[in-house]
């Protein structure tokens, strides 16, 4: 189910975009401050986050620059809800990252409208990249990065390591490896596949230990718990 967090210090406003969210199906969780806010990130992700501007603690824009200056939130949708209604305020906000901006006050259905026209552009980005423990590959360019870092992949590193993380969990035999990313049938030269292993865990780094052995069969993607 879509998850959805509001970041709203007005009891009220946040009650009725609750309800209202979860009455089309989100499931959705509120915050009244950034403090709660980011302790929760520690722990899980939402789908999407309706944010306030003008909090208690930490202003909804410093929140939205906090969230696109770290690899694992760059991308989280964010929908920047506020009583400021000034062009520049808007402005600001969108080209800091902002995907949408709501003014109040704000129909509840013109704010599902939106929630769901941005959820609808970012599962289309989503289908273009493969992101996991830190590492993300972006698929129509070929690059991969790790922990934000770009890492440099020869054409079999990049076959070897995308064939693994989309099958977190499967162990794939070194015969099956030759056969999908060399695309052969000859099985004489399996050694060629640990060597590949060997340096796509280097060029990994940390997130190399992902890519587990399985002694006597071949190799597997394991995901962090």
């Amino acid at each position: 189910m879509t998850e959805i967090w509001c970041v709203e210090d007005d009891e009220s406003i946040r009650e009725i975009e609750m309800y209202t969210l979860e009455s089309m199906n989100f499931k959705v969780r509120g915050f009244e401050d950034g403090q709660s806010f980011f302790k929760a990130l520690d722990n899980s992700r939402p789908d999407l986050v309706i944010l306030d501007l003008m909090l208690p603690d930490e202003d909804g824009s410093e929140i939205l620059h906090r969230l696109r200056s770290t690899s694992a939130t760059e991308d989280l949708p964010v929908i920047i809800a506020s009583a400021k209604t000034a062009e520049y305020d808007k402005v600001k906000n969108l080209d800091s990252g902002a995907d949408d901006y709501l003014t109040k006050p704000f129909g509840m259905m013109e704010m599902v409208s939106r929630v769901k026209a941005v959820l609808r552009r970012t599962n289309r980005k989503k289908e273009d990249k493969i992101e996991k423990d830190g590492i993300k590959i972006l698929l129509k360019r070929h690059e991969v990065f790790e922990n934000g870092h770009q890492v440099d992949l020869t054409l079999k590193e990049y076959g070897l390591l995308k064939l693994l993380i989309t099958h977190p969990g499967t162990v794939f035999s070194r015969e099956e490896i030759m056969d999908q990313i060399w695309e052969t049938g000859f099985y004489g030269e399996t050694r060629t596949v640990d060597v590949h292993v060997r340096t796509l865990r280097q060029k990994l780094g940390e997130a190399g230990k992902h890519i587990e052995t399985v002694r006597g069969v071949g190799y597997r993607y394991h995901e962090a718990d």
